[in-house]
């Protein structure tokens, strides 16, 4: 994590700002009270030590007077001696002369350390000395102690100096200790306020962290989620909000999944009634169908029974004619009715090849006789001897013998039709043909490809022979493939259940 990242307080979380608000001016706070409770007890440490080292000093000026200058040092030191036991933050006491020279001097016995600093004060000639003379009897001064006497009482200039060396030592364990108790008492207060600092952080954390786990729930879809109000003010607000929210997402899901599936049964029932539809139309192509066949089945028979025998009987009316011309006298007109009954009985063969023909393309009897293989065979053989420019080839595979009629015949006319797509559009070369019983699937498969020209099938549209062939194949509910492509040739593949569904 890089330093721009930690110190982005945009990125802190609610806990981190909330103690950071609570104990940051805590923290100044306490620092500020020990920073001015330390100086204040130094200086307090300094001012007493002065105090007291003014004070020790005028005392023991006052009182050292006689004994220095009745050079009296026994008694100068006891009085020195017994100051510095009645303070022990006395380091050094000296008694200076007028030039500031030592004249004697006492040093703490106690382990204390002498401050720099000291206080001077100076021994002023203050003594008055009083000769009471009772008698002549008592002893008397002498003319020359008396001019003395009166010197020294007269004299008031400046005997010599005190100085005084106070020890900080003992009085800043005293300011110590109560420096140490105060700091105590800080360091708890600041304690305390961490602690509630913690608390609070905590108590506005929690309901925040249960709201956003809640949230996140309600996310994840689950809107039943409710959550337990655990605070007042504008967290309780939220939390309220919050289930708020949920209760009406709740209602919003049950009524979209009421109106889903309203709209799933309503498909649904589209759904059924397209696909009766379907089967409906299918059934009505498969019956259209049928009778289509059967029309042309019966028209097949009217013209093999009633056009072919009036041309037979035309035939031989034509052939009588002409007999009987062969017996009339030669003559213009003889040979005239001899050639016009040689050329009705032309006419009446091919009129009779093409009812043939016609009967054929409308029910092939080779499709009753030899079935949908053999009627297939037969048509290939036909197709090889017309087009010389085109071969096609036939594979078959299965027993077809019991084939469904109504089937045999659908796949007999899109094979037809697939063919003279072939010869109309493709232009190929080789074309093959495979019929494929697959008695496992239930199915009946057909596939016609070529090497021809193909077409585009993005951006071409199904013609009359290709629609046909698709309604054949959706009457049977079967399946129809076709693939093809500029220059590729055309794949045509179909499956046709057995089982009509």
């Amino acid at each position: 994590m890089s330093g721009t990242h930690i110190f982005n307080w945009k990125n802190w979380g609610i806990r981190t700002r909330v103690i950071l608000i609570t104990l940051l001016p805590v923290i100044y706070m306490f620092c500020s009270v020990v920073w001015y409770s330390y100086h204040s007890r130094l200086q307090e440490a300094r001012t007493e030590l002065a105090e007291r080292a003014y004070v020790v000093s005028t005392a023991l000026a006052e009182s050292v007077e006689y004994n220095l200058l009745s050079k009296n040092m026994a008694g100068l030191r006891s009085t020195m001696a017994d100051v510095m036991q009645s303070d022990h933050s006395i380091f050094r006491i000296d008694v200076l002369d007028t030039d500031k020279k030592d004249i004697v001097h006492i040093i703490s016995a106690n382990r204390v350390q002498g401050d720099e600093r000291y206080v001077e004060v100076p021994i002023k000639k203050q003594l008055v000395w009083v000769n009471i003379l009772k008698d002549t009897a008592n002893t008397a001064l002498t003319g020359r102690s008396m001019e003395a006497a009166k010197k020294i009482g007269k004299d008031s200039d400046i005997a010599g100096y005190v100085r005084v060396t106070m020890s900080p030592t003992r009085l800043q364990e005293k300011h110590s200790q109560r420096f140490q108790f105060e700091l105590a008492l800080s360091a708890l207060a600041l304690l305390v306020s961490a602690m509630v600092a913690v608390f609070l952080s905590q108590s506005l954390t929690y309901p925040l962290q249960r709201s956003i786990e809640t949230l996140r729930e309600i996310r994840e879809g689950d809107y039943s989620t409710t959550l337990e109000l655990s605070t007042g003010g504008e967290l309780g607000d939220l939390q309220t909000s919050i289930n708020t929210m949920s209760v009406s997402l709740q209602q919003a899901k049950q009524d979209l999944e009421n109106k889903v599936q309203e709209r799933t049964r309503d498909l649904l029932e589209s759904r059924n009634e397209a696909l009766k539809a379907n089967a409906e139309k299918r059934k009505l192509i498969q019956k259209v169908h049928t009778i289509v066949e059967d029309e042309r089945k019966s028209i097949a028979i009217e013209i093999h029974d009633e056009l072919n025998a009036s041309l037979i009987a035309a035939r031989l009316e034509s052939q009588r004619i002409l007999h009987l011309a062969e017996q009339m006298a030669p003559g213009a007109a003889a040979d005239e009715i001899q050639e016009r009954a040689r050329a009705i009985t032309t006419l009446t063969l091919d009129l009779y090849a093409n009812g043939r023909n016609l009967v054929r393309r409308l029910r092939p009897e080779v499709l009753d006789m030899l079935g949908l293989q053999g009627a297939v065979e037969d048509m290939l053989r036909h197709y090889n001897s017309n087009a010389q420019a085109c071969q096609f080839h036939f594979d078959s595979e299965g027993d077809f013998a019991q084939l469904d009629n109504a089937l045999a015949i659908s796949a007999y006319r899109i094979i037809q039709e697939a063919l003279s797509n072939v010869l109309k559009h493709a232009h190929a070369t080789q074309v093959e043909v495979a019929l494929t019983m697959m008695p496992e699937q239930q199915l009946l498969q057909i596939e016609v490809s070529d090497d021809g020209a193909g077409f585009d099938m993005g951006h071409s549209t199904a013609g009359i022979g290709i629609t046909g062939m698709r309604e054949r194949v959706a009457a049977f509910n079967g399946e129809f493939d076709l693939h093809s492509a500029s220059g590729q040739g055309t794949q045509l593949t179909i499956r046709l259940p057995l089982i009509p569904a």
